[in-house]
């Protein structure tokens, strides 16, 4: 038997910082036990990143598990960069928050 899941906002673990460097975006997410952590780096894949963040093209990841951490670079989001960008948040910094407003199922025994 699976432990039960709840449909929330990844937010409601997660945090997140992002912003942008030159045409990529940068976006950091933590939270704050390991064992959401383990649960984190298992779940929030870059293949499930682009599912909970469709407009994202080339991505990198990676982890830091000493601060329980993801780091995402998303490769060429913002074109050539903030002055050039046409996107409705040139410079990456609600890019977080989008992500954490994001629904996912998490394990009740992690919130």
């Amino acid at each position: 038997m699976s432990a039960p899941l709840r449909r929330i906002p990844l937010g409601t673990i997660a945090g997140a910082r992002s912003g942008d460097k030159g045409g990529d975006a940068n976006l950091g997410v933590w939270v704050r036990t390991d064992a959401q952590y383990e649960w984190l780096r298992a779940e929030l894949t870059v293949a499930r990143l682009k599912e909970l963040l469709p407009e994202a093209g080339e991505v990198d990841r990676y982890e830091l598990p000493n601060l329980r951490a993801l780091n995402f670079v998303l490769h060429g989001l913002l074109g050539d960069g903030v002055a050039s960008s046409t996107r409705f948040d040139p410079q990456a910094k609600a890019l977080g928050e989008w992500l954490r407003s994001r629904h996912v199922e998490i394990p009740e025994a992690l919130l």
